[in-house]
Order: C-alpha cells, then sequence, then structure tokens
C-alpha cells in the first residue's frame, strides 16, 4: 500500500500529533511538499501532504484561514502539516476551526522534527510500496508463465483471474469467447464480442476500458498479435481500476498469450507453403505423398470426406481454370475479403478442434475442410450473411465493398483421389456463381436444378439470337409464323399432329414451314444437334425463360 497520514501519525521517529480531521486519515499520500506561500495552489498536483509554518501568513485571521483551506481542499491536498514552536508556538485556534469545518486533516509537526524527515518518509513509503509492487508483478509474471506452459490459455486466464481478483476472457479473431476465467463470467465476457469488433478495427496493438461506475465491472481490453490486424483479444475485469502489482500481471498476461496465439511470420509462411505443396499434390492424383507431407497438420482431414471450397474477390471476368493452384503467398487478413473469410474459417475449425487447409493464391482462396463441419457450416453461414447485406444494400455486410466482392463455389463431398475433380467442380460452382450475381453456390445445387437458368449468359444469348434471326426476320414480313411454329414442333418432339393441333393448322402447313426453316437455316432438323442447339436458342431468349 502506499502511505497514508495515518502510517506517517504511527511512524514513531516523526511524533505527529492530529489536530484535525482524525476521521480522514486514511487517504493517501502522493507526495510531501513544503510551501510558505499564501497561495501554493498552482503547485499542487493533488494528493500532497502540505507542510508549513505559516511564514507569509495571518494563521489567526479566521477568515484567511477560511479562504486558504477551502483553496486547498479544492486542490486536492489530503493533508497540511504545522510546525510549531517557528512562527507559532501552537497552532491558532482559527486554522484549526477552518480545518475541521472543511475536513482537512491537520497535523502538528513539533520543533525537533524537520521537514526533511517527513519528506524522507513519505519517499521511502512510496519506493517500499513500488518495490512491493514490481516483485509483486515478477511473482505473478512467474506463475502466469508456469501455468501457460503447463495448462495453456486456461490456466493462464486462471491465474491472471486471481492476480487481479476479477475475471478474463480470451476471444479469437472473429470475436468469439475462446476460455474465461472463472467459468461464471462467459455471460460477461459474451456481451463484449461488439467491443472486441470495434477493437479489431483500430492499429495494433490497441486497448479500450469499457464499464466503470454504474456498472458491474469495470473492463479493460486488449488487442493481441504484432501484426497490422489483432488475431486475438484479452478482456480484463474488475471492481476497480488496476494498481501496479495487478498491471504487471496484465501485461504478462498480454505478452504471453501474444506468444501462445501469434504465429511467427516464417512459421506462417512454412505452413501456407505445406498447404499448398498438399492441395497440388492433391490435384495430382497423389493422395498417398500428399498425406506424407501433411503429416499430422493436416493428415486428419484427408481420411475423411472433405468439401473444396474456391473462392474469389476480384469481380467479374472469366473463371481462372488450371489444374492446380499457383505457390500461395502469406496473406494478412487485414481488410480485404479473402482475408476476413480466412478468419472465419480457420477461427471455426479451431474453436470445433477440426483441421482445416488454406490456402492463398492471388484474388482466390482455396479451402479443403471436412464435409460437415464447422469450417464449411461458418463458410456458408458468411455467404448467407453477405448475400443478405448486399439484397440489403448494407455497405457493412462482412465482406466486400471497397475491397471487392467475394464470390464462393462449394464442391460436393469427395475423398483424396478424387480431389481433382472437387476442385473443378468448385470453379464451376464459383463460374455459375458468378454469372447469377450470386455469392455462394453449391455444385450439387447446379445438378439439382435445371440447365435453363444456366443460359443467362451475354455469349448464349448472342449465340441463340445470331441462329433464330433469320426466321425472325422472315416472320417480320408476315409471311409466316415459323418461330412458334418451330418452336411447337420441337416441344412435341417431332410429333406433326400434335403441333400442329397445338398451332391450330394443318399438319401439311406445319410440314411446309419447317421445310422453309430447314432452307432459311441451312441445316437439316433430322439432325439432334441441331434441334438441341435450335430447343436451348428459342429457351435462352423466351421471356418466360426462368
Amino acid at each position: 500500500m502506499p502511505p497514508t497520514l495515518a502510517s506517517l501519525v504511527h511512524h514513531s521517529a516523526l511524533k505527529l500529533t492530529v489536530r484535525a480531521g482524525e476521521d480522514r486519515l486514511d487517504v493517501p499520500v502522493r507526495w510531501a511538499h513544503v510551501s510558505e506561500l499564501a497561495d501554493p495552489v498552482p503547485y499542487m498536483e493533488g494528493g500532497e501532504l502540505l507542510l508549513i509554518t505559516a511564514l507569509k501568513l495571518d494563521a489567526e485571521d479566521p477568515e484567511a484561514m477560511r479562504r486558504y483551506v477551502r483553496r486547498l481542499v479544492g486542490a486536492g491536498v489530503v493533508g497540511l502539516g504545522f510546525a510549531v514552536g517557528v512562527n507559532y508556538e501552537e497552532i491558532p485556534a482559527a486554522l484549526v476551526e477552518a480545518a475541521e469545518r472543511e475536513g482537512l486533516p491537520l497535523l502538528e509537526v513539533p520543533r525537533r522534527t524537520p521537514f526533511l524527515a517527513i519528506s524522507k518518509a513519505v519517499s521511502a513509503a512510496i519506493a517500499a510500496d513500488q518495490y512491493r509492487a514490481v516483485t509483486a508483478g515478477f511473482a505473478a509474471q512467474r506463475e502466469l508463465t508456469r501455468q501457460a506452459l503447463t495448462d495453456g490459455p486456461e490456466g493462464l486466464l486462471g491465474a491472471l483471474a486471481a492476480q487481479v481478483d476479477g475475471w478474463a476472457a480470451l476471444y479469437d479473431a472473429s470475436g468469439s469467447v475462446v476460455a474465461t476465467a472463472p467459468e461464471w463470467a462467459v455471460r460477461r465476457a459474451a456481451r463484449l464480442t461488439a467491443d472486441v469488433q470495434r477493437l479489431r478495427e483500430r492499429p495494433a496493438p490497441a486497448s479500450s476500458v469499457v464499464g466503470g461506475p454504474g456498472n458491474e465491472d469495470r473492463v479493460e481490453l486488449h488487442s493481441l498479435g504484432t501484426g497490422r490486424r489483432p488475431r486475438a483479444a484479452l478482456a480484463v475485469g474488475t471492481a476497480a481500476a488496476l494498481g501496479t502489482a495487478e498491471r504487471y500481471a496484465v501485461h504478462s498476461a498480454i505478452a504471453l498469450l501474444t506468444l501462445t496465439t501469434e504465429r511467427s511470420r516464417s512459421l506462417h509462411a512454412a505452413e501456407l507453403r505445406i498447404g499448398a505443396a498438399v492441395l497440388r499434390m492433391l490435384l495430382a492424383g497423389e493422395p498417398d505423398h500428399a498425406r506424407t507431407v501433411a503429416g499430422d497438420l493436416y493428415g486428419g482431414l484427408l481420411d475423411a470426406p472433405f468439401r473444396m471450397i474456391v473462392a474469389e474477390s476480384a469481380p467479374g471476368g472469366a473463371p481462372r481454370a488450371h489444374a492446380s493452384p499457383p505457390p500461395a503467398t502469406p496473406a494478412d487478413g487485414g481488410g480485404d475479403p479473402l482475408g476476413a473469410l480466412a478468419e472465419t474459417v480457420e477461427s471455426a475449425a479451431a474453436r470445433a478442434g477440426e483441421a482445416v487447409l488454406v490456402v492463398p493464391e492471388g484474388e482466390r482462396l482455396v479451402v479443403l475442410a471436412a464435409d460437415g463441419g464447422a469450417a464449411v457450416t461458418a463458410c456458408t453461414e458468411y455467404a448467407v450473411a453477405l448475400e443478405a447485406g448486399r439484397t440489403a444494400g448494407t455497405p457493412e455486410s462482412p465482406a466486400g465493398g471497397e475491397d471487392g466482392e467475394l464470390v464462393l463455389g462449394l464442391s460436393a463431398p469427395s475423398g483424396p483421389s478424387g480431389a481433382s475433380a472437387a476442385y473443378r467442380q468448385a470453379e464451376q460452382a464459383l463460374s455459375v456463381a458468378r454469372r447469377r450475381g450470386r455469392v455462394c453456390v453449391e455444385h450439387e445445387q447446379l445438378a439439382a436444378g435445371s440447365v435453363l437458368p444456366l443460359l443467362a449468359d451475354d455469349a448464349v444469348r448472342a449465340f441463340a439470337d445470331g441462329l433464330l434471326r433469320a426466321l425472325r426476320e422472315h416472320d417480320a414480313t408476315g409471311r409466316g409464323d415459323l418461330v412458334a411454329s418451330l418452336r411447337a414442333w420441337l416441344s412435341r418432339h417431332g410429333q406433326w399432329d400434335a403441333a400442329a393441333a397445338d398451332l391450330g393448322v394443318h399438319r401439311h402447313t406445319l410440314r411446309y414451314r419447317m421445310r422453309r426453316v430447314e432452307e432459311i437455316l441451312g441445316r437439316s432438323l433430322d439432325d439432334p444437334d441441331v434441334r438441341m442447339e435450335l430447343w436451348l436458342a428459342l429457351k435462352a431468349t423466351s421471356p418466360e425463360r426462368d
């Protein structure tokens, strides 16, 4: 504890006597200051014990003393030491009365006690308190380190909560609660998710204080990580502001948690290279070699059905098909949609204890995750939230905006031997999602649906318009209804009577029209490929097309 007026009064060598304010002696003393000025307030910072001999004061004037004491109290002076036997043989009654009225502790300093002795006592007590705080801080650091080494972040949080006599919580990169200590703090920690997310938008290292007077506790939030974007956050809740020893403990916890949650850039780059190598081997049809290279890092992921996810941040453009992705480069994730998606997927997998392979490749991100696992679920939920944000016109949706649009394609469940096919499926789904203006498309949705929505492409429309242009120009002259007749005949699979009935004409009339179609197009309707192309052209240009 810092020195108090009570500790100075009980100091056997000082022989101080309390003359006023005996009920306020437990206040801490920040320093002992000597001043004979009639108004020393401009030189006060608050928390001082002011020592005087009343050399320039009319200490017997009640009104002057009331003004003097009132100024001292307003400046935060915690006590007044009056030396007797110098200018006054005893403390004047006017000063005693003013001190009693304002509640300012007044200490009588005997002549044989120099002010320097009081200053030394205060200084020695402050130094001893600081030494105790530093010693306690080092002890806390050792205990936190031991807990971090033996029990991981959970043990460290428990030791930190005990050190600050409060609670502590660890958050992942997405702002979700990873661990708390004690366990009852889970609900309090969960309420701070929005504050943690705001903290992540600030350059690291960053901190903020929430709560305080009128709330159940005071909470400090600290970002964890050495990069531009924090990878985690620490919350520390206490009933009051932290003392020196507690501050040492918090700073030690920040350093230790940073070491345990922040992978070095070189290690992260090495993991990315391993992940890219594993993916290349899978796409090259070498699952056994991929398992050998992956080892324990991704090995479990390759023994169960997985999905391939291909995400792209650049809007528009043709899909880039290639047998295997180029070598990966580290992605910082500092605000770009692919980095945010990678953080979301990796955080979900970490919370669920799943293995996940994430490979950045320029404007793309390739993810290999367990089918039905937390990583795939987080990815699809992320896409749903982004789709909803776009539909509502909300600029602050999870990704996109100024950093580019995010488009995802998901393959069907596959195994190591089918990785190449799964990659092609994901690329095909990505291409469809881009053409349809969707955020995410699963390959299984394409197989379960109709091929007609796939015709919503400018190249297909141009082909269809060119193929049917001569027939439409013929119909525009009023010389027949060849397009409608062709549609009816194709829809009836070449059955003359049924198609003629649909058109309300004789079958010979329909036969004549189909011969005219062949003459104008220069193609034979007996060719199934020609019939297929004409039917798709009609569907692609039909107003009723889905």
